[in-house]
């Protein structure tokens, strides 16, 4: 008598993307090109457009004459790389698993189904560049890493995860997961994860860290200080927010904005305080 095998998972694959012409039309063909390969179950890519002005949409919808399993939503206003996946993370409804990785290729596709291969393990799995076993085929600069390393040591002590590399942009969570953090996710950029990250562990999900295949890609859209100042500014925001002085936030609302316009990084998006996820 045969046994049945499980069915795999479908799988939703997002890539935010911000002015990304120049590469991202070779990354979406190796992955389209993977995932019909390897991934048994049914996927989709979807690229989330960032207040993109270049003609990354344009290689996008060229790239989907290839492969009708790419898609692109288009926001004409900058929202941030976390505002582009809150945004992706809604319309995963359909999916068993929902997956994001950067568009810069510096995740290879079969590093990134690594990822899913555990996906049965955890509510979330995440790739590290930190652990025994990692392959980098292209490392960080050194002021790069160093100020990886700084800005882990700030949420260590802020949010006590235990996790090695929440930066790392490659995940993958079960819908049911996301759909139950998605109303505390706030935090439009390069923070996102962190925000992600620790609505997760508060709401008991399991988070697995897996070591990943990652390479340092030319052309970064983290500019060191700017971006380094906007994460640190939306942590320390994010941990008053799951503090008891949280409505303190509220008079210094205009101060905020103005210091994200001056940053010009997208200002956090307005959370219900009963909206995040209790322990």
């Amino acid at each position: 008598m045969k046994t049945m095998q499980p069915a795999a998972p479908s799988l939703l694959l997002l890539i935010p993307a911000y002015n990304e012409e120049g590469r991202i039309g070779p990354v979406l063909r190796d992955y389209a090109l993977h995932l019909r390969s390897f991934h048994r179950g049914r996927y989709e890519v979807l690229v989330v457009l960032n207040g993109c002005t270049d003609r990354t949409l344009e290689v996008v919808e060229s790239v989907r004459q290839e492969h009708p399993e790419v898609r692109a939503v288009n926001f004409p206003e900058a929202i941030g790389k976390g505002g582009a996946l809150i945004e992706g993370l809604r319309m995963g409804a359909e999916f068993d698993l929902i997956g994001y990785v950067d568009a810069d290729g510096a995740t290879s596709p079969a590093g990134f189904l690594q990822l899913v291969a555990h996906a049965d393990q955890a509510d979330c799995v995440i790739g590290s560049r930190w652990m025994h076993g990692s392959v980098i085929h292209q490392m960080q600069s050194g002021r790069r890493r160093f100020a990886s390393r700084v800005f882990h040591a700030i949420v260590q002590c802020l949010f006590w995860m235990n996790i090695r590399d929440t930066q790392c942009g490659a995940k993958v969570m079960r819908r049911a997961a996301v759909e139950q953090v998605h109303s505390a996710l706030q935090i439009a950029d390069m923070a996102f994860d962190i925000n992600l990250l620790y609505a997760m562990k508060r709401k008991g999900f399991k988070i697995l860290e897996v070591p990943t295949e990652w390479t340092d890609r030319l052309g970064s859209k983290v500019v060191l200080g700017r971006t380094s100042l906007t994460m640190l500014l939306s942590i320390i925001r994010l941990r008053l927010v799951y503090s008891p002085f949280y409505n303190w936030l509220r008079p210094l609302r205009p101060l905020e904005a103005w210091i994200y316009r001056k940053l010009r990084s997208p200002a956090p998006r307005r959370t219900d305080k009963n909206s995040i996820p209790k322990k």
